[in-house]
């Protein structure tokens, strides 16, 4: 399954209906779940449909697909009796009623798989511009489950309130930001950190909100859970609770009726989360800009060549003067007539292969010399000397 090719949505549903697995969890159990693969924490580590192989997908694309099984278990759990992609799109669509920016381009379509998936791919990305991407380490929406606790409310009322997403995004900055002023040392990741939400929240509110102003607005037992973890993830930075990080927490557990054993789990968790995952976070990075731009369009460009490989080797089969280069760029370096004769080739074959098109947008010439440097694994054997059989590695 290709999230980012047509008709994804269609077969998740298909293979979710099958199993029914999630279906059967209490609401509890399956948010364990979401924050077991990282998408309570904005880092989409894993799938929650275990049957996916996600070596070939990039966090992206495992967020869409974890963001579409997260409503579609609300919808199961609430409202069965319709369908889901109408559901789900009469939801967004509600939605841009109050913000009507979002989705206008969007929801003139008819309610379709198509309109769901071209939904939640403007809804996960906080950048869509493609090239600028690779440059921008926030990529993806870190606040996705408020709006799983809004499709709640509004399955459960048959209606959404405005008010209650922004009292809830109000009450996650401030009392995040309520974290950052207890730490007497910012560390980059507490920066990088702030920068993301900020960048996540889809409304930003003018009003000067005190944290006693915010705490009435949550009051759902997964309202309450959701945010003690946004903090714990605010607070992980140097994994030491100080005592004034301990005395807000105390406090936080008060004004929310909590049990302590509810904060030592979060705690935990987080920590055992980020010490796992904390190689493969975007935020969490301490590799410099230049690094990060290699290291996000190296995986890109590789990604691209494992899915249209077949499509791909053939194009290059067809054109002799490209091959012939190619396969001198094994053994030695090219000329710089030779590089721009590959290159001007290369662009005649995106042409004809659809997902390759990225390349022919503006900036796509920056991940040219990636894209040479991966293709000569495409050829035959014969063709390089040099070359151990086996697969491209991410």
């Amino acid at each position: 399954m290709n999230p980012s090719a047509s008709g994804w949505i269609k077969k998740l549903i298909s293979q979710l209906q099958s199993k029914n697995y999630y279906h059967n969890l209490d609401d509890e159990s399956f948010y364990n779940a979401l924050r077991h693969c990282g998408f309570i924490y904005g880092s989409n580590i894993h799938s929650l449909e275990k049957d996916i192989s996600t070596n070939t997908l990039s966090e992206e694309e495992i967020c869409k697909v974890n963001l579409v099984i997260a409503l579609h278990y609300v919808h199961t759990k609430h409202n069965p009796d319709q369908i889901f992609v109408a559901s789900v799109i009469s939801f967004y669509k509600a939605l841009n009623h109050y913000k009507a920016s979002f989705f206008e381009e969007l929801l003139g379509r008819r309610k379709s798989f198509g309109l769901l998936e071209s939904i939640i791919h403007k809804r996960i990305n906080i950048d869509d511009n493609i090239i600028t991407k690779s440059f921008n380490q926030f990529v993806i929406n870190a606040l996705l489950f408020v709006d799983i606790l809004a499709f709640n409310k509004y399955l459960k009322n048959g209606k959404i309130s405005i008010d209650y997403i922004k009292q809830l995004e109000a009450a996650i900055e401030v009392i995040v930001f309520k974290v950052f002023e207890k730490k007497t040392v910012k560390t980059e990741y507490d920066h990088s950190l702030l920068n993301l939400i900020e960048s996540s929240l889809r409304y930003h509110n003018n009003e000067q909100l005190q944290y006693e102003d915010v705490i009435a607005f949550i009051s759902s037992p997964l309202e309450k859970r959701y945010i003690i973890d946004i903090v714990c993830m605010a607070a992980w930075s140097d994994k030491v609770i100080d005592k004034e990080e301990q005395e807000f927490l105390h406090k936080l557990k008060n004004d929310l009726v909590l049990n302590k054993d509810q904060i030592i789990d979060s705690v935990t968790f987080v920590n055992t989360f980020y010490d796992i995952n904390k190689d493969h976070i975007a935020h969490l990075s301490s590799k410099n800009l230049v690094q990060n731009f290699y290291d996000n369009s190296s995986k890109l460009v590789n990604k691209l060549i494992k899915r249209n490989s077949k499509r791909l080797l053939k194009e290059l089969q067809e054109s002799k003067d490209i091959m012939v280069l190619l396969t001198k760029s094994t053994t030695r370096k090219l000329t710089d007539e030779e590089q721009k004769q590959v290159q001007n080739q290369l662009l005649d074959i995106f042409k004809s292969i659809p997902s390759l098109a990225i390349f022919l947008l503006p900036g796509g010439m920056l991940l040219l010399p990636l894209f040479i440097k991966f293709i000569p694994k495409l050829l035959p054997s014969a063709f390089d000397d040099n070359r151990l059989d086996d697969e491209l590695k991410d």
